[in-house]
């Protein structure tokens, strides 16, 4: 990251849009500058702060017309800690932009001009993650603190109080930061390599009364490791249960491979759409159960699932939709690459007496490939990929199939298009539907559901 000109250097510009990562397209007559925290029809003076692969990026100085849509947000930290870029951006604003955002990479990326419904979004748009990660560090005092990593940095900023995250969240951490100090453990030092706590994890349940808190460390054992849980358990009651994740690897990756539970089952409980799961320290668990359940309602309406039908669930993780949907159909083939993820899905499945659920740890590409060359029978298909989104062979083996209704789930619309755009010559768009699932951020996850043309 190369830095551009001298930090004083200033200009005066116009917002024209916001980009795909809900920048501000900043024009100033000659150049186009991307600025975080700024919106459509807002000028001013801005700063030129660095230059990227041939792109400026810049800094507020100070703002000479305001759009109708700041507002002021409820955090004070937000502009600089990158978790919310638009807590200072009406909801409505918000929901508005993804609506756009989705049509617009479907254009630019599939070549498609396509129908988009309005984004479902929130009654109250705070406090919504089940899941919270903070790495932790120490100032110049010896203070401990515990926050967010600044956007493309490893700067922690320190956070007290996070407006997005479970309100139950807040004591755990200041109580861990209290006994930190307390049983003299330090946080862990990237430069170094050097400290016991990298990172905390929590996770809570929305309809069991259940917090999971994973203490990441970068040492196998630290010294009163017991007393430190059993004060922690003591002074927060509403911990069930406390695992120890061991990761000594010098990588970004938060998790290690290696974990031991400290008190508890290692696992808590919650309920989606009437199925309970169980979620251990390294389940992927959609991150806000309430629209969570509401996104599930969706793509199980746009499948039209029936009695009769065989449906595969791809890239399922713990069978949150395969085991919805297995409710409703006669069989459901699901599969996951990750094993700790398919024996959290086998245990779900027998937990809730479900019969006709049969999962399968594999890659997904893979097992469809084998599928479609032995030609055997799907009626649905939910894909919910990560971010990066399918590849050409599971798309391929998804066009041999032909299954007649696909249900792709995307928490990214760019992959999300290019994925539609391969498999429309045989499958046609019934509907686009964006769901808020992380409002105060540029982040939107879209169903789509499609169905197999009619030759």
């Amino acid at each position: 990251m190369a830095k551009f000109g001298m930090p004083s250097e200033s200009f005066h510009g116009t917002c024209r849009d916001l980009t795909f990562e809900g920048k501000g397209v900043v024009v100033d007559g000659k150049r186009t500058v991307f600025v975080n925290g700024v919106f459509p029809g807002e000028s001013g003076e801005f700063e030129i702060a660095y230059r990227r692969n041939g792109s400026f990026y810049g800094r507020v100085k100070r703002l000479d017309v305001v759009s109708p849509d700041r507002i002021a947000p409820k955090c004070k930290i937000c502009s600089s800690c990158g978790g919310c870029q638009f807590q200072q951006y009406a909801y409505k604003a918000q929901l508005e932009y993804k609506t756009k955002k989705v049509k617009e990479q479907f254009r630019k990326i599939a070549h498609m001009d396509v129908d988009v419904l309005p984004t479902i979004g929130m009654d109250d748009p705070y406090h919504y993650r089940n899941k919270i990660q903070m790495p932790f560090g120490k100032d110049a005092r010896g203070n401990i603190y515990c926050g967010f990593y600044k956007e493309n940095t490893h700067i922690i900023v320190p956070v007290t109080e996070c407006y997005i995250e479970d309100k139950r969240a807040a004591k755990i951490l200041q109580t861990v930061k209290k006994l930190m100090k307390s049983f003299r453990i330090e946080p862990y030092d990237e430069d170094a390599r050097s400290g016991v706590l990298r990172h905390l994890l929590i996770r809570t349940s929305h309809y069991a009364p259940e917090i999971m808190v994973v203490l990441v460390t970068n040492v196998n054992s630290f010294p009163s490791r017991n007393n430190f849980v059993h004060e922690l358990v003591k002074e927060c009651p509403e911990i069930t249960t406390v695992v120890q994740n061991i990761n000594t690897r010098q990588t970004n990756v938060i998790l290690g491979e290696r974990e031991r539970v400290l008190y508890g089952p290692g696992k808590i409980r919650d309920s989606l759409n009437g199925v309970e799961f169980n979620i251990s320290a390294k389940s992927f668990y959609q991150t806000n159960p309430v629209m969570t359940e509401m996104l599930y309602d969706k793509a199980m309406n746009a499948a039209k699932l029936e009695k009769t039908d065989v449906v595969f669930d791809a890239y399922s993780g713990i069978g949150t939709i395969g085991l919805i949907a297995a409710r409703h159909v006669k069989r459901v083939i699901s599969v996951e690459i990750v094993e700790a993820a398919v024996k959290d899905a086998v245990r779900n499945a027998k937990n809730n007496n479900i019969k006709n659920f049969n999962v399968y740890c594999d890659d997904a590409s893979s097992f469809m490939v084998r599928m479609a060359e032995k030609k055997e029978h799907v009626d649905v298909l939910f894909m919910d990929p990560p971010r990066k989104g399918s590849d050409e062979r599971f798309l391929n083996a998804l066009l041999k199939l032909k299954p007649s209704r696909v249900v792709y789930v995307s928490c990214d619309p760019s992959t999300l298009a290019r994925d539609v755009a391969y498999i429309s010559q045989s499958y046609k768009i019934e509907s686009i539907q964006p769901m808020d699932m992380f409002p105060q951020s540029f982040h939107v996850e879209t169903v789509v559901s499609l169905c197999l043309r009619k030759k």
